[in-house]
């Protein structure tokens, strides 16, 4: 853990080699992260999910609507990778998607169960891939650098520890 609210977890360190336990680990972590998400947010009243996680931070609600916004991204990046010859995918906003007033005003329990659905699937297609599946890459259009699929698990375990680090952090500092 860091001091840096924006870090909570630390920053993402893309691992230099990849196990299959290490694979395993991360594909538990997608799968338990919608009933973290659900026991960590539930007990707050409106009030409390719409304080900012830090100082010019997103509000608890905004980072409830992200992290599905993001991971239908990153589900979506998955499919195009194993289905093409490494696509270059498409960037979005996302500070300017968590401005949008379905982000903004939208009940958690929305997004909640559109994050439990999502994982269920995701799950499904990340335990059927092969590890020749998992080296396919694709090409990020803002870097322009290729990003295997094992290193974005990686990254996307590691996503949603950091937002739920977020909320878990504001909530023991507010004593909620």
């Amino acid at each position: 853990m860091t001091h840096d609210p924006r870090y909570p977890i630390g920053p993402f360190v893309p691992p230099a080699t990849v196990t299959l336990e290490d694979v395993a680990r991360w594909i538990d972590e997608i799968k338990r992260l919608p009933a973290a998400f659900r026991a960590a947010v539930e007990p707050l009243t409106d009030t409390q999910l719409d304080t900012p996680y830090r100082p010019g931070g997103w509000t608890v609600r905004q980072l409830v609507h992200h992290v599905p916004d993001s991971h239908l991204n990153s589900y979506i990046r998955f499919k195009w990778t194993l289905t093409e010859d490494r696509p270059t995918i498409k960037a979005y906003d996302e500070k300017l998607w968590a401005a949008l007033p379905d982000s903004r005003d939208t009940p958690v329990a929305v997004s909640l169960a559109l994050l439990e659905s999502l994982h269920a699937r995701w799950v499904v297609l990340l335990r059927s891939l092969t590890p020749a599946d998992r080296e396919r890459e694709f090409i990020h259009s803002e870097t322009g650098r290729a990003l295997s699929l094992n290193i974005t698990l990686a990254l996307y375990a590691w996503h949603g520890r950091h937002h739920l680090a977020h909320i878990t952090s504001l909530v023991e500092r507010q004593g909620w």
